[in-house]
């Protein structure tokens, strides 16, 4: 690590925020949280904001968060969005990469250090997500185009192949466990250089799970059709959202409890 920080700032959506790492009720952790505590632990004093909200748009994002993130003159950025807009059904990879280069151009002119990621395909996840593949092959190409022109730190996440392991998702499988937003931290810190990080969070869990039957896979994704498309389906048709009302968890910079 070639500076110190002393101000993080975490920009996005519900993988930000945390949703699967957690509830609403004993509160969401997530690898936003699980990042900073890795960087208060080589960085005494370190204070972490976190703006991210369930349900935004890129573009929520942008003219919701960017502004206050600014304010908080951070010397550390994570920006990741781009996986609602992905689910939309009018989606333009370009369009959202330019709110995401947008805020990558205002945070580094600020002098801030930026890190973004990839994302994984769904399909690998959740068969029935084959459409969206080219999708997230379009954006994560622009993310890293957008990154390179202004010196943004990428963890590259979609190529790994132990994304693809259901125990790294929630039941939903649009969100991360646990185990699977403690790897995204892993991640960061990595791509981030970190002191004591590696390129262990691409290993393999060590067990491995039994492969599945056609029967139960069929099965599997009819549970999954019933319990968390079809609401999800609802509530687009109603013109409503998961983060309707809600605030960010951690909208000014506090310090980080190191367990």
């Amino acid at each position: 690590m070639t500076a110190p920080y002393t101000r993080y700032v975490a920009l996005g959506d519900s993988q930000t925020e945390g949703v699967g790492d957690g509830d609403d009720l004993t509160g969401l952790r997530g690898w936003a949280d699980r990042l900073a505590e890795r960087l208060a632990r080589h960085n005494p004093g370190l204070r972490y904001a976190n703006l991210a909200v369930r349900g935004r748009l890129a573009g929520q994002i942008h003219t919701g968060q960017l502004a206050p993130a600014l304010a908080l003159r951070p010397d550390l950025a994570t920006v990741v969005a781009g996986v609602n807009d992905l689910l939309r059904p009018r989606f333009d990879a370009d369009e959202v990469a330019g709110h995401l280069e947008a805020m990558f151009a205002a945070l580094t002119a600020q002098g801030a250090q930026v890190a973004t990621l990839t994302f994984p395909d769904p399909s690998r996840i959740t068969p029935l997500a084959r459409g969206l593949a080219p999708r997230v092959v379009a954006l994560n190409e622009r993310i890293r185009e957008a990154a390179r022109r202004h010196d943004v730190i990428v963890a590259d996440t979609a190529t790994a192949t132990v994304v693809s392991d259901p125990r790294l998702w929630s039941a939903d499988r649009l969100h991360a466990s646990p185990l699977g937003h403690d790897r995204i931290a892993a991640a960061m810190a990595y791509a981030l250089d970190l002191p004591g990080s590696d390129s262990a969070w691409t290993d393999p869990l060590p067990t491995a799970l039994p492969a599945p039957t056609g029967r139960g896979t069929v099965a599997a994704e009819v549970r999954w059709a019933a319990s968390f498309l079809g609401p999800w389906l609802g509530r687009r048709l109603r013109g409503r959202s998961s983060g309707d009302g809600r605030r960010a968890k951690r909208p000014e910079l506090s310090p980080v409890a190191v367990g």
